[in-house]
């Protein structure tokens, strides 16, 4: 993975970072994310884009201890697999103790920094997920139960 944190390429990719975009195909019907020119799943280049459901369920995650060198300050860092409405996202868990996370539990997305910019002065921003702290809070409706 290439840490190339331009800003114009930042700012490119805004719809799936901070709103979770992703892509429907109107020829499949399948959702992808993040969303690509073209439907991984048939070919098809006729996609519109679509918001995601921003309340989840954790379906599996996994805790790094040791990332690599210049990719993160802090350590462990929480990586879970969170299915959106039969839509899985990959994305780095926050606010969360290791000890508290289990699968099935529900996750609500959150923006967080991601990192900063000394030279330029510019703060990357991204979606990441935290357990849903309260029921029926911020996702009301939209809870996105593995199909």
């Amino acid at each position: 993975m290439s840490m190339d944190l331009s800003i114009p390429r930042h700012w490119r990719r805004k719809g799936p970072l901070y709103r979770l975009e992703a892509a429907k195909c109107k020829e499949c019907g399948k959702t992808h994310y993040p969303p690509t020119a073209s439907c991984p799943y048939c070919g098809s280049k006729l996609l519109e884009r679509v918001q995601l459901p921003r309340v989840g369920v954790l379906e599996s995650y996994t805790i790094v201890y040791s990332p690599p060198e210049g990719a993160r300050q802090e350590s462990p860092v929480i990586v879970g697999l969170i299915n959106l409405g039969g839509v899985r996202v990959v994305a780095e868990m926050t606010d969360v103790d290791p000890g508290e996370l289990s699968t099935g539990m529900k996750v609500e997305a959150v923006l967080r920094r991601v990192r900063e910019d000394g030279e330029a002065g510019v703060i990357y921003y991204a979606v990441k997920f935290r357990p849903l702290l309260e029921a029926g809070r911020s996702g009301e409706g939209q809870t996105a139960e593995p199909r």
